[in-house]
């Protein structure tokens, strides 16, 4: 279990994390936003223009953080990854503010949505420009691409910065935990593609919606593939000892699990039993599973 560190927390303080980079966390901390949501300016500190990448909640405080942190430089994009509303909701206001253009991902919103175990999409969410697999913006010393990479949700994109070789990682790849994948928009065949296609690319560091940059990120995501690897096989091994249904797996998936993550858990599990039955290895009748 992965525990949230002592407090104080930067929270609403613009840090400067590399150049051209800084980062600014919302005051939204819970089990599953960490110590809370990283808002990132993109562009020269001297520059004229800049982008924001993923710029939080519809916080008020935040949002003036946010607007600190751009020091007077023209937003040239709001960019989101993905539209959790820990993630997108602030992209509105600090358009309206700023008349700044809301880029990235395409909008989502399920016509089910709830009960959840992760952050429910953000219905407010209405992007000027929807980015493609590759399309990007530039400003002043300073391109973004958009990295398609569905799985944790299917419009998540992350964002590659040319010019320092970092990534964007939004909530496919954090800094604290490995990402919850939920049914039904979330995908597990799609998040396993998403990180094999990661594992392709050569970027040098990620910077995450949650958690520290991460500095090794080849061997984060190899790591991540074999943890999910590991997943799919204690589920075929206790499928292989009965049929049973998805709470069944839990006690022995997840050892001192935190009560709040049950959920969570349930749904992660939900989402390979899900792949798994695509790829005709499992099968349910009703609410148990058992092997194909």
């Amino acid at each position: 279990m992965v525990t949230i560190p002592e407090k104080p927390w930067p929270t609403g303080m613009a840090e400067d994390v590399e150049p051209l980079v800084r980062r600014v966390l919302a005051p939204n901390p819970s089990p599953y936003t960490f110590t809370g949501t990283q808002t990132y300016v993109v562009g020269m500190a001297d520059g004229p223009d800049c982008a924001v990448i993923d710029p939080g909640p519809n916080d008020p405080a935040h949002i003036d953080a946010v607007m600190a942190a751009v020091a007077g430089r023209k937003i040239l994009a709001i960019m989101c990854t993905h539209t959790h509303r820990d993630h997108s909701p602030a992209a509105a206001p600090l358009s309206a503010q700023t008349g700044a253009p809301i880029v990235g991902c395409a909008p989502l919103v399920l016509a089910v949505d709830g009960p959840r175990s992760d952050e429910a999409f953000d219905p407010t969410y209405a992007p000027d420009r929807v980015l493609a697999d590759g399309e990007g913006m530039r400003g002043t010393g300073w391109t973004l691409t958009a990295v398609a990479t569905p799985g944790h949700t299917s419009n998540h994109l992350c964002f590659a910065l040319a010019e320092t070789g970092s990534l964007f990682t939004g909530d496919h790849v954090m800094g604290w935990s490995t990402s919850v994948v939920i049914p039904p928009d979330g995908d597990m065949g799609d998040y396993m593609a998403s990180l094999d296609k990661l594992m392709a690319r050569e970027d040098v560091r990620y910077h995450s919606a949650h958690g520290a940059a991460i500095e090794k990120p080849r061997q984060l995501v190899r790591g991540m593939i074999g943890h999910r690897r590991q997943r799919e096989a204690q589920i075929l091994r206790l499928l292989g000892e009965r049929a049973r249904p998805v709470g069944e797996f839990i006690p022995d998936m997840y050892k001192g699990l935190d009560p709040r993550l049950i959920g969570a858990a349930e749904m992660s599990v939900t989402a390979h039993l899900l792949d798994l039955e695509r790829r005709a290895l499992a099968a349910r009748d009703g609410a148990v599973w058992r092997l194909s």
